[in-house]
């Protein structure tokens, strides 16, 4: 592989990775449009749809780790909403990782921009109040965070994602979940749906290991440095940045499809 296009991949995956660890996403909004159109303009051979959804199910899960551990002992995670969300995303996302490969490129792109449009509006939508809940307080409905994961995870699974740029929208807006956990336990749960994701897309033949070992160690670095520094930064910028990284990059997709 050449030297241009290792460096390119890593820088990739590190930029991602700390964007992805500071605001709770596994990091596939972000590197999902990055690995398809930055080589190819710097030169490279491009990626297809397929082969980037396969190396970002496989960085989204060390992603997640790393960003996990950082946030571990600070009380962010919410176990039980770990619990409902995770058994149901799991399910969802080994569906739609082995059911991708029947699916064509511009599908695969398709529901990425679905899913990144929906996203985008949700984070636009008002989110008063959530951040003066105590974490002790915190309640959701539990079986609607369970059928919601379980659809996300189906969608999430299809680009390769662990769905946590849909998740973290839906547990601010409809759960009412505060952001801080929201981003912690996001992690979690992403960490979770990328082992059925990954599964999905090895066993289909659609993970290139050469790039996904360059994300892999890009991940490890940058993810606990993104977490660490999310965990200084107002509530109310870190929606704000990843609204933005979530409608740029519906924007991006939407575009070229039309």
């Amino acid at each position: 592989m050449d030297v241009g296009l290792i460096i390119t991949i890593f820088l990739i995956g590190f930029i991602g990775s700390f964007i992805s660890g500071m605001v709770g996403i596994g990091g596939s909004i972000i590197k999902y449009p990055m690995l398809l159109y930055i080589p190819p303009l710097l030169g490279f051979v491009a990626f297809t749809p397929h082969e980037v959804s396969g190396i970002s199910a496989i960085q989204v899960f060390f992603a997640a780790i790393a960003g996990v551990w950082v946030y571990r002992k600070d009380g962010y995670l919410n176990k039980s909403l770990i619990l409902y969300m995770g058994l149901s995303i799991l399910i969802g996302s080994f569906v739609g990782g082995y059911g991708s490969s029947i699916l064509s490129e511009g599908e695969v792109n398709l529901v990425y921009g679905i899913l990144a449009a929906i996203a985008s509006v949700m984070m636009l939508l008002p989110k008063k109040g959530i951040d003066e809940i105590p974490l002790e307080e915190v309640k959701f409905n539990g079986s609607l965070a369970a059928i919601l994961a379980f659809i996300v995870g189906i969608g999430a699974g299809i680009v390769g994602a662990a769905g946590a740029f849909i998740l973290v929208p839906i547990m601010l807006v409809v759960l009412k979940i505060p952001t801080r956990m929201t981003i912690a336990t996001s992690l979690a749960i992403t960490l979770i749906s990328s082992i059925g994701t990954s599964v999905g897309k090895i066993s289909t033949g659609q993970v290139l290991y050469v790039p996904a070992i360059i994300m892999i160690i890009a991940s490890l670095l940058a993810s606990p440095l993104g977490a660490k520094f999310g965990q200084k930064i107002n509530t109310k910028a870190l929606q704000g940045i990843l609204g933005v990284l979530i409608l740029s990059s519906a924007i991006k997709i939407w575009l070229d499809m039309f």
